[in-house]
């Protein structure tokens, strides 16, 4: 009797785990799927065309990065019910404050332009005109901030998130294709780390671009400013660091399928073959995949492609509109309407417009523009770490919540390594015999 009591009270308490769980779940898992952006499925494609499965390991190092550093914004935001542009001005002053405002909206505005870029790259492939992508996905995107509540857009947010897992299949096939290694070769590329052709400039600018794709400033003004529109507080700090968790690895996961997918299609494929962008991968495929699998992993990748600039530029504009509000005053919720919030929706809308727009200029460089704007936030992103791990060694801010010595060990490392990468690509820009090899 004793045992059946104790089963049942231990089966009662895991359920209400399981139901805290679900609750608190949302902010990590659009953070980090709404990562994996147009930007980054085209980053993707293009590492695993030009260096196969060999720099699959380096996701052994973006899952823990992901995670210590958008946990903090969990953290922050549970405890001073602040966003994080809020956070920064109190903490720091005007000065300070404001750079990190203008950081935040020149690097966002680049990041959604190249979301646009993705999304009509990949209507394109179903013969829509970039013009009707543009207008259609601008309006679709300002409804769904327009629901009124957070609750539903996080409801629709996350149904869109699914749609992230397409390029799993599409991995399994092109890994049939006759020219594919065999998994063997992706388990290699996955535990023994190395750097194919040496430390070039070209494998600095790729390795920048997968970590500028994986961790971005955006991600830290949005969790934390989703926490708060939610409104967690401190005892849903740690399923929030669950719901982090998953989705970092979720995130990385489909990134490596995307790599495997194009590195078994493309880069063992003899000869190789040259990919710049998602959209030319998902065209590319079906000749390698045959009538009968071909359309569909070109579907399947034109698809997960407009997902995913559809999920960045949602997540990404949203990031500015609740920073601009904190800074500024407004009122800045995705709880109140319109006419509650009018600023709120108005930076939103303006955002989406202005850098939709650029995808229309004829002759626009949109392949270097995707790449370069990757790369731009990665060097961009200590100044951003910088100031999140230093609040969150402020007991003001955090009382018993601070940074343990082991989460400041490894954020601070973090920010050395990605200080170091970013240093040696600037060096090996100016000095292309720096490295031993050019771009």
């Amino acid at each position: 009797m004793y045992w059946v009591s104790k089963t049942f009270h231990a089966m009662s308490r895991a359920r209400r785990r399981g139901v805290i769980l679900f609750a608190v779940l949302g902010p990590g898992i659009i953070t980090m799927v709404a990562d994996n952006d147009a930007g980054g499925i085209s980053t993707y494609a293009v590492t695993g065309s030009q260096y196969g499965f060999s720099l699959l390991w380096i996701f052994f190092i973006l899952v823990p990065m992901a995670y210590y550093i958008q946990e903090m914004t969990v953290r922050l935001g549970a405890v001073t019910k602040r966003g994080h542009a809020e956070a920064i001005f109190e903490g720091f002053g005007k000065f300070w404050g404001w750079f990190s405002l203008v950081d935040l909206g020149i690097v966002n505005w680049l990041t959604l332009v190249t979301e646009y870029i993705g999304m009509t790259a990949a209507m394109s492939l179903f013969g829509v005109p970039p013009v009707v992508t543009f207008l259609a996905v601008s309006v679709i995107l300002t409804a769904v901030a327009l629901t009124g509540k957070y609750w539903t857009f996080e409801k629709l947010t996350l149904f869109f998130c699914a749609f992230n897992l397409v390029y799993i299949p599409a991995a399994f096939w092109a890994m049939e294709t006759p020219t594919a290694p065999g998994w063997g070769k992706v388990f290699e590329g996955l535990f023994i780390p190395t750097l194919a052709g040496g430390l070039t400039g070209n494998m600095l600018f790729i390795i920048l671009a997968n970590i500028g794709t994986t961790i971005t400033p955006w991600q830290i003004f949005f969790q934390q400013s989703s926490v708060v529109d939610k409104g967690l507080d401190v005892h849903d700090v740690k399923m929030g660091k669950i719901d982090t968790f998953v989705g970092a690895l979720i995130t990385c996961i489909v990134a490596a399928f995307i790599i495997i997918a194009t590195g078994a299609a493309f880069f063992y494929h003899r000869p190789p073959i040259v990919i710049e962008d998602a959209k030319q991968t998902a065209e590319a495929l079906v000749p390698l995949l045959g009538h009968s699998q071909g359309p569909l992993a070109k579907k399947l990748f034109a698809i997960g492609l407009f997902d995913a600039g559809f999920l960045g530029a949602l997540c990404v504009s949203l990031s500015t509109s609740w920073a601009v509000g904190e800074v500024f005053g407004w009122a800045h919720s995705l709880n109140k309407s319109v006419r509650e919030a009018p600023w709120f929706y108005a930076v939103h809308i303006g955002m989406l417009l202005s850098a939709g727009a650029v995808v229309l200029i004829p002759n626009a460089p949109l392949i270097a523009i995707t790449m370069f704007v990757q790369v731009v936030a990665v060097t961009l992103l200590p100044s951003a770490l910088v100031f999140l791990i230093l609040i969150l060694n402020d007991p003001q801010f955090m009382g018993e919540h601070v940074n343990t010595r082991g989460q400041n060990i490894a954020n601070w490392s973090i920010v050395l390594f990605v200080t170091i990468m970013s240093t040696l690509f600037a060096i090996s820009t100016l000095f292309p015999g720096f490295l031993g090899g050019g771009k």
